[in-house]
């Protein structure tokens, strides 16, 4: 750690302590709205689809190509740019990553043919990729091991929030101005983010000017040679408080951190981690894509019913994503194993039961608020997951591998559901859904849960 000046301190007459600052919490809050902002970028287009078809014929397939050419983009881009945010930083690529995103949106809304709009996601996709890994990095740097769920928790309950903002929001766009105006108008706030994080964010806390050395000392507690440490590191990690039962259930051992690429690569925990993500992520991104067709063309919902309830299932995603986080990190002691079973296990129940999904509205809005809150009770451990296994300075890498396979799950769903819908029926494409959560839980059922390895004592002990 390089050497800082020590902050002011405060005194009582008896001693004087360091000023702490809470600087991580404003960094997490820019990750929010930067993700925010990225996520309604991606989630607009399931709601002006409907529109859409009115100027461009498009197939159900079609439909579904449009959603999976932005996760194809998006998954291209992972694993290069987890790479190049090992070598060069965070701070300047981000930057870049977040205005190509919005240059990308702009050019949506001038799309002249479905061929135009095709190619536009795939380039919304290589725009957005690099942000979510981006921002894992960010919060691997920034937070200690025992508030990384809930960090991580909080960042992804930002995409939830998007869909949640978005159909409303696109609804009072597409009445006054159409279609195109959504993308238009969801270009401009990119622009002033990019720029913020330029001023505020460091690649770490150490090289920040708003972060006090007590933060520092917070941050760096227990990251020094566990899981989630860098080397050379002199503090050990707190072991989680034991819980046999449980830990034989989901197969928790104590693991020594991956500490290589070439040792990332051969690890099944985060390959089975991957896959695991490929069908969760999938099955979100294919309400996303499909849920306001559903409304206006099965439910026959006006605009705005159609926008309210298309809403709930990301109000339970932003519940379930914080709630699970905190669950994670405070009441299982950073084991991420038990979320990713119960949200799997609880999706297969939540996707069968909208077989059978009532045609009152509040009562639809209900069932897709629950399913919002179960599917998303895990949904961010799968990648808070990859910071246990392995050193803080190939973190990246793993994370982009599972951040891949989730890209690609939202590249396969919602295609998959199109080509389903032209064959069969919307009964037929929730139990599709409902199968590959089943495969959720059988493969994370494979996992191990790393433990921390229990520091030697000291000599003379």
């Amino acid at each position: 750690m390089r050497s800082r000046a020590m902050p002011e301190t405060e005194t009582d007459g008896r001693d004087a302590k360091p000023t702490a600052s809470r600087f991580r919490w404003v960094v997490l809050a820019l990750c929010f709205l930067v993700y925010l902002v990225a996520g309604a970028d991606r989630a607009n287009i399931g709601v002006v689809i409907p529109y859409i078809r009115e100027e461009f014929p498009l197939t159900n397939t079609e439909v579904g190509a449009l959603a999976s050419l932005f996760h194809l983009g998006y998954a291209l881009i992972q694993v290069p740019f987890g790479l190049l945010y090992q070598r060069h930083g965070v701070r300047w690529l981000f930057s870049l990553s977040i205005l190509a995103t919005s240059l990308a949106t702009l050019a949506l809304g001038f799309a002249g043919s479905a061929a135009q709009l095709k190619l536009g996601r795939v380039a919304l996709g290589f725009a957005e990729g690099p942000i979510n890994i981006g921002i894992l990095t960010i919060i691997n740097r920034w937070f200690p091991p025992r508030e990384k769920g809930t960090a991580t928790g909080v960042f992804l309950a930002s995409v939830k929030a998007a869909p949640a903002i978005v159909p409303p929001l696109c609804a009072v766009i597409l009445y006054h101005f159409g279609w195109r105006a959504v993308f238009y108008l969801f270009s401009v706030p990119g622009l002033f983010l990019a720029a913020a994080w330029l001023l505020l964010v460091r690649d770490t806390p150490q090289q920040s000017r708003h972060c006090s050395q007590a933060e520092i000392d917070h941050i760096e507690a227990g990251a020094g040679t566990g899981a989630v440490g860098g080397a050379g590191g002199t503090l050990a990690p707190r072991r989680p408080t034991a819980m046999p039962v449980l830990d034989q259930l989901i197969r928790a051992r104590t693991c020594a951190p991956l500490s290589s690429g070439h040792a990332v690569l051969r690890s099944w925990d985060v390959w089975g981690c991957a896959i695991g993500y490929f069908f969760l992520v999938g099955i979100a991104y294919a309400i996303m894509t499909w849920v306001p067709t559903y409304l206006v063309s099965v439910k026959r919902y006006p605009l705005f019913a159609m926008g309210f309830v298309a809403a709930a299932p990301w109000v339970g995603a932003i519940l379930g994503n914080v709630l699970g986080g905190l669950v994670s990190d405070r009441l299982l002691g950073g084991r991420r194993k038990p979320m990713m079973m119960l949200t799997s296990a609880a999706t297969v129940a939540t996707m069968y039961a909208l077989v059978y999904a009532p045609a009152d509205p509040w009562m639809l809005a209900l069932l897709f608020t629950a399913t919002g809150v179960l599917l998303n009770l895990g949904y961010s451990t799968f990648l808070v997951y990859p910071m246990g296994l392995a050193d803080r300075q190939v973190t990246p890498l793993a994370a982009a591998i599972v951040n891949t396979g989730g890209s690609l799950g939202g590249a396969f769903a919602p295609f998959a559901v199109g080509v389903v819908l032209d064959r069969a029926s919307w009964d037929a494409a929730f139990l599709f859904l409902a199968a590959t959560s089943l495969l959720t839980f059988l493969v994370v059922l494979t996992l191990r849960e790393p433990l921390p390895i229990e520091p030697a004592p000291p000599p003379g002990a």
